[in-house]
């Protein structure tokens, strides 16, 4: 099944169906709930499935069989079809900055007699679900019921009191019926009965507003219908448009402001309760491990990405970062609230808001921010706990999970410890109060040149992948942490010979998890063994271009976005739909490699 997911900072549509144009479920960051909320439908009935009626013949599938799409200013769905001579337009918008959505449904009467016509949405509350990794039901009490508050129905929930709600409204007047039956689920229908002259057309649309209650959910709705669809469009796609970068190839500019957008809005957003921006990997229940947070993903994947076009969210990305997640730097995996989600400890993760911040700084020139009480804090925070991890003899530093979040065969990973020098060297030269951190990170590249490099039978010298200092060690890469990126974060020059010998047997057709005489000829790992995108993200910003350009022309993805690896034959999906994160690290290598 394909989809066209869509959503704002408050709201996300995630499931889209490009075969029904139905709305399959909601999705909304909570920070009671430590994750995600998905109101879902069911296989019978979608949660909103629009619809266009002759009346005379109301017994006809929502809409037609065959159904055109396209993204207005790369983002908001539209759909294109036709029926009985009418011309039928339906666009899908959560208009920036509100706490809803609209759905307009736009039809067109090219026949030569008037025809009577029902417009409208219907379909299926079925259930609701807490998803952080895993989903799991909801037991509390959902309700539909009349409200003067929109003139219209409110569908909330109850677990002895309000904890969400959503409600919508129309532009015109509608006839609103729901029923629910014995096991809890409501189904309804909201239909606007019209009729439409020869070569003339009528549009209704649909707001549905979210809140924590009844009056709240009804006001968003109430609100976006005041300021007027044309309105929010309008607003919408100045914001959109401000915001996108536009390539001398067509496609890549579609490819990378959509998946552009899919990061802004699926790895961040704000919270219903409590109204505080989060980030997570992804806030689609479709992606494996949705709704929590890792500081690798967040600041390593999707920060640079966001940096590159709007340095405002950034900063406020690195405020969450430095507040609420602080206490736990370098833990596996968190929830939103900072609170240890999957324990284990990852030293790119310890690094990475080290990394994110130095990134900011030297890109905005905010040399202040660095001083602020609660960067200062974790800055000590991370030194301190990476002091822990330092082997005994050498200036190196041990991690017990690998980038991939599997553990590690040998303690001493040489990508890791080459962000440990990258972050030390770079926070030295921004502050006189961090100086003294760069001879720290001379010892610790002499160390990493010392003890990491090796040398194959031939007498070849490479990077190995990790070590335990004694002997021993691995030949290895992983797209999520790789060594392809080592000119790029300046430990080494592109025509290094240890550099391009180690690039030479991580690509060669000899190493396992190479896909070198495939179509789509990336690498890969045991975690996911087929062509990761991460790994072409890496080769864009190793200047791979004429390669990288070749593998985008082929690859389908997750209907055009990022996911975690693809078949190395088709380019169609094959783990990890909707990954947020990662489709931000595509876009920063091509927003880097080919603006």
């Amino acid at each position: 099944m394909k989809y066209l997911p869509v959503g704002n900072d408050f709201i996300s549509l995630p499931r889209i169906n490009e075969q029904s144009g139905a709305i399959e479920d909601i999705t909304f960051l909570y920070m009671a709930a430590k994750g995600l909320i998905d109101i879902r439908g069911n296989s019978q009935m979608p949660l909103i499935q629009p619809f266009v009626h002759l009346e005379q013949n109301n017994t006809e599938s929502p809409l037609p069989e065959v159904l055109n799409w396209s993204r207005l200013a790369n983002w908001l769905p539209n759909l294109i079809c036709e029926r009985d001579k009418l011309q039928i337009s339906i666009t899908y918008l959560p208009p920036i900055d509100e706490r809803g959505f609209a759905v307009q449904i736009n039809v067109n009467n090219t026949a030569s007699l008037e025809q009577s016509v029902e417009l409208g949405l219907e379909g299926c509350w079925a259930s609701s679900w807490h998803c952080v990794n895993e989903d799991k039901p909801l037991s509390g009490i959902a309700k539909c019921f009349q409200s003067n508050w929109n003139n219209s129905l409110v569908f909330e929930y109850t677990n002895g009191f309000p904890m969400f709600a959503f409600a919508p409204m129309a532009n015109v007047t509608t006839l609103n019926t729901f029923k629910q039956d014995n096991n809890g689920s409501i189904s309804y229908r909201l239909c606007h009965s019209t009729c439409i002259a020869p070569k003339s057309e009528k549009s209704i649309v649909f707001y549905w507003g979210l809140g924590f209650e009844e009056v709240s959910a009804a006001t968003s709705a109430k609100e976006m219908l005041r300021q007027a669809y044309a309105v929010e469009l309008t607003k919408t796609i100045k914001w959109l448009q401000k915001r996108s970068v536009h390539f001398a190839n067509s496609k890549l500019t579609q490819l990378y402001n959509t998946n552009l957008f899919f990061c802004y809005f699926f790895s961040a957003g704000i919270t219903l309760d409590t109204e505080e921006l989060v980030l997570v990997t992804s806030r689609s229940p479709r992606y494996y491990v949705s709704a929590a947070y890792w500081d690798r993903d967040s600041l390593l994947w999707s920060f640079p990405a966001i940096l590159d076009i709007d340095p405002v969210r950034a900063k406020q990305m690195l405020n969450y970062v430095y507040t609420k997640q602080q206490r736990n730097f370098g833990i596996h995996s968190r929830y939103i609230d900072g609170t240890v989600l999957e324990p284990g400890f990852e030293l790119d993760e310890l690094v990475a808001p080290l990394l994110a911040l130095t990134r900011y700084v030297k890109q905005t020139k905010d040399y202040a921010f660095l001083g602020e009480s609660h960067i200062q804090q974790g800055i000590d925070h991370i030194l301190n706990k990476l002091a822990q991890h330092k082997a005994n003899k050498y200036y190196l530093y041990d991690t017990f999970l690998q980038p991939t979040d599997d553990e590690r065969v040998y303690p001493f990973i040489t990508y890791d410890n080459v962000l440990v020098w990258k972050a030390l060297k770079d926070l030295s030269s921004l502050s006189d109060k961090y100086k003294g951190l760069n001879t720290l990170a001379t010892k610790i590249k002499n160390d990493i040149v010392n003890n990491c490099i090796k040398q194959s039978e031939n007498g070849q010298p490479y990077f190995c992948w990790s070590t335990d200092l004694n002997g021993k060690h691995d030949i290895y890469d992983e797209p999520p942490g790789s060594l392809q990126l080592l000119p790029l974060l300046g430990f080494c020059k592109a025509d290094d010979a240890v550099y391009v010998n180690t690039v030479n047997l991580i690509r060669s057709p000899e190493y396992k998890y190479s896909f070198a005489n495939n179509p789509i000829n990336e690498i890969g790992c045991p975690h996911a063994p087929h062509p990761w995108i991460l790994s072409l993200a890496n080769s864009i910003l190793c200047g791979r271009l004429e390669h990288s350009l070749s593998i985008l022309e082929k690859l389908h993805m997750d209907n055009g976005i990022a996911c975690e690896s693809v078949d190395e034959i088709t380019g169609y999906c094959t783990t990890g739909e909707a990954f947020a994160t990662c489709a931000g690290f595509l876009c920063h290598a091509i927003y880097s490699m080919f603006k």
